[in-house]
């Protein structure tokens, strides 16, 4: 079997949609290698989220990792001091150049900081709403209905998931765990299959300190190697445009070559959703916390 590492670009800004998202291409393009692309459709309101400086562990992410110098200070400004630009219709040509250069594409979410925030405790009716700005701004971009989600910030609720099932979607990465899985709520097992986030993202693992030392960016990608050194069976790697797309390309060009050494073949999710067999796992999604992460996101439990 064909030993799978999907990789997961999330686009969560405008400065990540026209400057990231064409960086990555190009390095794609070097390589050789074909990912899946999860769009922000609506407004870029990054700026908001300043009000999670209430959240355990935001203080130790901002310090391990310089949100100015990875964000920019205009894009940490919209959605307060400056309006929300629309990331739907100014990055809309970037956005199917990336499917025109054999990249998978995909819904991430409306507004992400609305959504990231607030869906756990929204109801059905916000939480639809939400999606459907998504799914018909994808369709005016793209001319076609998505095939695949992948929550802002794996958040997400039981509404959205049974949405997933709604618009018939086969496939979707939500969450965090280990396998692929079809989510179990209360007692009925939904069709859309997740294929959770596996693997510990660069950020996460950026100043986190190894014998002593806290790890920079190249050191992060070195220690993520030696993981996936150990591992035989198919992995997810969720990465951001504004990160690996611009300050950490670097680091992250030496994984991808990395990950090639080590007999992986780098994906889109489609690509090795395909390659599944019909007896995927049930289980549920669950909230919990996931080192050098702050907050709480979906993760994967046993049914």
């Amino acid at each position: 079997m064909t030993k799978y590492l999907a990789l997961k670009v999330d686009v969560d800004t405008l400065r990540g949609t026209v400057e990231g998202v064409p960086n990555l291409l190009r390095l794609f393009d070097k390589l050789n290698i074909r990912a899946t692309f999860l769009f922000s459709l609506g407004p870029d309101h990054t700026g908001r989220a300043i009000k999670r400086i209430f959240r355990p562990g935001f203080f130790a992410k901002v310090q391990r990792t310089s949100v100015v110098e990875h964000y920019g200070l205009k894009t940490l400004l919209y959605g307060t001091v400056l309006p929300g630009p629309d990331i739907g219709v100014e990055g809309a040509t970037i956005m199917r150049d990336t499917r025109c250069a054999g990249h998978e594409v995909g819904i991430h979410t409306w507004d992400h900081v609305l959504w990231q925030d607030h869906v756990r405790n929204r109801d059905e009716e916000w939480t639809r709403r939400q999606m459907q700005q998504a799914y018909d701004r994808f369709v005016e971009v793209f001319g076609s209905p998505p095939e695949t989600h992948g929550a802002a910030g794996w958040q997400m609720n039981d509404y959205a998931l049974r949405q997933l099932d709604d618009w018939g979607m086969t496939y979707a990465s939500d969450g965090r765990g280990s396998q692929p899985f079809r989510p179990v709520l209360g007692d009925k097992q939904l069709s859309c299959v997740q294929l959770p986030t596996t693997l510990p993202t660069l950020d996460e693992l950026i100043g986190v300190e190894v014998n002593g030392k806290p790890m920079d960016s190249l050191a992060a990608a070195e220690h993520l190697l030696q993981l996936t050194a150990k591992l035989h069976s198919p992995q997810v790697f969720t990465l951001h445009t504004e990160l690996e797309g611009a300050k950490l390309q670097p680091a992250f060009e030496r994984l991808l070559n990395g990950w090639q050494e080590q007999g992986f073949t780098l994906s889109s999710l489609k690509d090795y959703y395909t390659e599944l067999s019909d007896s995927v796992i049930p289980g549920r999604a669950v909230w919990g916390s996931i080192p050098g992460r702050s907050g709480e996101l979906i993760v994967q439990q046993a049914a």
